[in-house]
């Protein structure tokens, strides 16, 4: 019965979904990576996400324009990557409890809207899949690697530039700088509190990306709560890979693919409990982090805040 799984069809199809959905938590696994390596953890993720996918998806059903809509959503996260940045920088709130917080406010105010604007679930016709030419023509290859939404070739793009801006750009010094020794990088005069708004704020801004990702990029179609957890798995994938891009990429791939895997199982009509399935990539990630947790070294700074004169 298992043997449906190893045929080309199968596995070829496992793959291109896996790579499909790691998009989203690419997008806010490395957002949030920027803000925890700065000190600053945002458990608002969630709720970033859920508003993104919402504002996204509203600006396309009303416009048609899928870019508009990512832009959008970009925007919407930025804005609720400052009002976090504003509660854990600036008011120096626990960090965690606020992040709840704003994970609780982007699931209550994404569900009013959408019952007050839209009603029922309606369709709209986002990212199209965009062959690249030649490549996308290869036998087997072209159908894993070169047949995506542009979302996804973006967030795959975003690991490079992320692991050359963090290690390689000045930027990045003072991100691992305050996130490490704020008081030290204070003395050099870097801006601990101007660092960051900007990580917090880019994390916002890639949460609301990821959350349109999903909404117009890949399933076309906005639901009540439909991230289903993401935004805190996207939090474990930070710590899962070592605060660093292609840490983040192994793990955002490794969730996927399992996720992947139990869709297809389901297809297939594989011997497998459906609740047993469903649950694989959330068992998987609790017992990989468990097993790593011992081996990670996080930011000093991580989730303390700092004032001038500690």
């Amino acid at each position: 019965m298992f043997e449906q799984l190893f045929t080309v069809t199968a596995i070829v199809g496992i793959i291109h979904s896996g790579i499909r959905l790691a998009t989203p938590y690419l997008f806010a696994s490395l957002g949030e990576m920027f803000a925890q390596r700065s000190g600053v953890v945002n458990l608002g993720v969630e709720g970033i996400m859920l508003m993104g996918a919402f504002s996204g998806y509203y600006v396309v059903l009303i416009t048609g324009n899928p870019w508009l809509g990512l832009l959008v959503a970009l925007i919407v996260g930025a804005l609720l990557g400052l009002l976090m940045a504003v509660i854990s920088v600036t008011m120096q709130a626990e960090q965690g409890i606020s992040g709840i917080g704003l994970t609780l406010f982007g699931v209550g105010l994404s569900s009013l809207l959408f019952k007050v604007l839209v009603g029922s679930p309606t369709g709209v016709s986002g990212f199209q899949p965009v062959e690249i030419p030649v490549l996308s023509s290869i036998p087997i290859i072209g159908d894993l690697f070169f047949d995506y939404e542009i979302p996804t070739y973006i967030a795959f793009l975003l690991v490079p530039i992320s692991l050359y801006v963090l290690m390689r750009t000045t930027l990045g010094l003072k991100i691992r700088a305050v996130g490490q020794n704020p008081q030290a990088a204070d003395s050099l005069g870097v801006s601990v509190p101007r660092v960051r708004y900007a990580t917090v704020i880019f994390g916002g801004a890639m949460a609301g990306v990821a959350g349109a990702s999903l909404s117009i990029g890949i399933i076309d179609i906005f639901q009540e709560n439909m991230t289903n957890g993401m935004g805190f798995i996207a939090v474990a994938l930070v710590y899962f890979g070592g605060w660093r891009p292609l840490g983040v990429l192994a793990g955002a791939l490794l969730f996927s693919m399992v996720n992947s895997l139990q869709l297809w199982a389901q297809v297939l009509n594989l011997p497998i409990s459906p609740d047993f399935a469903v649950m694989l990539p959330y068992i998987l990630t609790i017992v990989v982090l468990a097993l790593t947790a011992r081996q990670i070294r996080q930011p000093a700074a991580l989730t303390k805040p700092y004032e001038r004169g500690d």
